[in-house]
């Protein structure tokens, strides 16, 4: 018998490998909804069959590179985001500072770029609550597009001096004299290392290296004169440490690539899909990529794990997802509805943009789906249909659109149309019995049933899963 010294290596499986189609893990309608339901905010039809028949080499790359919308495309998306932004911070008005945002979630063309802002703006939880400068929570919000698929370093040098974030963790109040300990403690708990990985000691020295970093109208400023220039022992290191020299502390630490493998994992794969080899696979890549974001999606999205059954249908819609996914699924583009309104109704659902509830941000997962969030999604579904997210209101052409893509409006054929489209799955049995019991056993729809077949689609526990 060899000794464990002499063995062979065990060659383990990568958790990692490469997505390749097969007749167990096929290139089909749920796969093409789920890679956009996940990665983006929902597809069009017609960007659904262009997808299924160009395959996920091709499907992927249009993703990642930000060129994916074929409907809904706005020639002059940037000026017009860039004009709707200011006139939101010169009036003052959080409504319209949300709007901004929710324009930039429906009209995007790099709806990965916009869901990574997401995750960043909850990795970061900000609160205008306490801020009260929507310039300032834009300026954040543009901070954290800007670098979210670069390399994490890059992304986090320029968060922790962002004047939102200084703000919202007091470092104003942080002097030699008296130190405040709040960037330090969550830069290492919740932006890096997590609970575990530091002690309150270097909680405590890591506030005093980071004496001086304050605001000033321009924005960063670090004022020497209020800088503990004091020896300092931060993560086991000794050292007349500054800020700087702390941040780069926290990216060197191993625990600092776990936690954003874990944050990538949690926003692709469902519940089960997190695992830990998992997420020790994709760190250790991390790692040897400089914690590089956009190498690490791209890892995950071109994966048997993200395109695996147990990981289809498996993560609950947050807000954002469900309403611009729905919005963009039945073509509300021309005339497009109220972003005003489209921004109301995400919050009606438990997220208010630029307000998470505290330092940690939204829980998600579950938590989306308590008694008033539920009532407000279906609610919103009704919305949508008839056209109150408009103004003025005008009635979602369902029946067209089922027309277009089926070429007769039978009832049958049309509540397995929409199926696919809103669910990407043949249309669950329980669900299609009542929905034939509500709109009629005639044959075929009429525009007023066309939009009840869609509520209904859209305000079922299915269409809650993405």
């Amino acid at each position: 018998m060899l000794s464990p010294a002499t063995s062979p290596s065990i060659q383990r499986p990568d958790p990692w490998a490469v997505y390749a189609t097969s007749p167990s893990a096929p290139w089909d309608l749920v796969r093409v909804v789920h890679l956009h339901r996940r990665v983006g905010f929902g597809a069009t039809w017609g960007e659904i069959q262009r997808d299924l028949r160009e395959g996920p080499e091709a499907s992927i790359t249009r993703l990642l590179q930000g060129k994916c919308h074929a409907q809904g495309v706005l020639q002059d998306f940037e000026s017009i985001s860039a004009a709707i932004g200011d006139s939101a911070t010169s009036t003052a008005a959080p409504d319209r500072l949300k709007a901004w945002w929710v324009f930039r979630l429906l009209f995007s063309p790099d709806p990965l770029g916009e869901r990574l802002t997401l995750l960043w703006h909850n990795h970061f939880a900000t609160s205008n609550l306490k801020v009260n400068d929507l310039s300032a929570m834009r300026r954040q919000n543009e901070v954290f597009r800007q670098f979210a698929r670069a390399p994490f370093g890059e992304l986090l040098r320029h968060v922790v001096k962002d004047p939102a974030t200084l703000d919202w963790l007091d470092a104003p109040a942080n002097r030699k004299e008296h130190p405040n300990e709040n960037l330090a403690r969550e830069s290492m708990e919740l932006f890096t290392l997590g609970v575990g990985h530091y002690s309150e000691t270097d909680v405590k020295e890591a506030a005093r290296a980071l004496t001086g970093w304050s605001i000033k109208s321009d924005g960063f400023h670090d004022f020497p004169q209020y800088h503990d220039d004091g020896e300092k022992t931060i993560l086991g290191r000794k050292g007349h440490w500054r800020g700087d020299d702390f941040v780069a502390m926290l990216l060197e630490q191993p625990a600092t690539s776990i936690r954003l493998a874990k944050r990538l994992c949690e926003m692709f794969l469902g519940e089960t899909g997190v695992t830990s080899a998992r997420v020790q696979s994709l760190a250790d890549g991390l790692r040897e990529h400089k914690l590089d974001v956009g190498w690490g999606v791209e890892r995950i999205l071109r994966s048997e794990a993200f395109f695996a059954t147990s990981n289809l249908r498996t993560k609950i819609l947050s807000p954002p997802e469900l309403v611009i996914g729905a919005t963009r699924a039945i073509e509300q583009f021309d005339p497009p509805p109220s972003t005003l309104l489209l921004a109301e109704w995400i919050t009606r659902m438990g997220q208010d943009l630029f307000y998470p509830p505290n330092v940690f941000g939204w829980s998600g997962g579950r938590n989306w789906l308590n008694s008033r969030a539920l009532v407000a999604r279906i609610n919103f579904a009704a919305a949508l249909a008839d056209g109150t997210v408009r103004y003025p209101a005008a009635p979602a052409r369902v029946l067209d659109l089922i027309e277009r893509a089926v070429g007769n409006v039978d009832a049958g054929a049309a509540i397995r149309f929409l199926s696919h489209l809103l669910l990407g799955i043949e249309p669950p049995r329980l669900l299609e019995e009542t929905i034939h019991s509500i709109v009629g056993p005639a044959s075929a729809l009429t525009a007023a049933t066309a939009r009840r077949t869609a509520v209904l689609f859209l305000s079922s526990a299915e269409a809650q899963i993405g």
